[in-house]
């Protein structure tokens, strides 16, 4: 039998400001904010799920060194490159760089990059 994962379920931020997390990514990146067990927060879009561990004071189990800044993601925009760079742009968000071709998932894509409030590297990009 061949053993294969289908899609990634979720992945977790451990930030510094769940609050100030929300309020970035709802409108840098227009993603939805979940308020689930326990007043815990999730950022979703599509069919994925962000989940919010404020440092110091993750959910059990944890990463073994949970560090705020620590992440690099790539995402997918659903309209094109340009628009999504004046949208950045209107937001007053520095692109560090870009646009510059890479290799996505499934196949070459465009992006940018910048960075959250923790200073996490964000990627988005398009398939052209």
């Amino acid at each position: 039998m061949s053993i294969q994962m289908d899609r990634i379920d979720h992945v977790v931020l451990t930030v510094t400001d769940i609050e100030a997390t929300c309020r970035f990514y709802a409108k840098a990146l227009g993603m939805n904010v979940l308020s689930f067990a326990g007043g815990r927060k999730a950022l979703t879009f599509g069919a994925q799920k962000i989940n919010l561990h404020k440092a110091g004071e993750e959910f059990e189990p944890k990463a073994a060194n949970p560090t705020p800044g620590s992440a690099d993601l790539c995402l997918v925009a659903s309209v094109g490159l340009a628009e999504f760079m004046a949208h950045l742009k209107a937001l007053g968000i520095e692109i560090l760089q870009g646009p510059v071709l890479r290799t996505g998932a499934m196949g070459p894509l465009r992006s940018v990059y910048f960075r959250d409030p923790d200073g996490n590297l964000i990627e988005v990009g398009s398939y052209d």
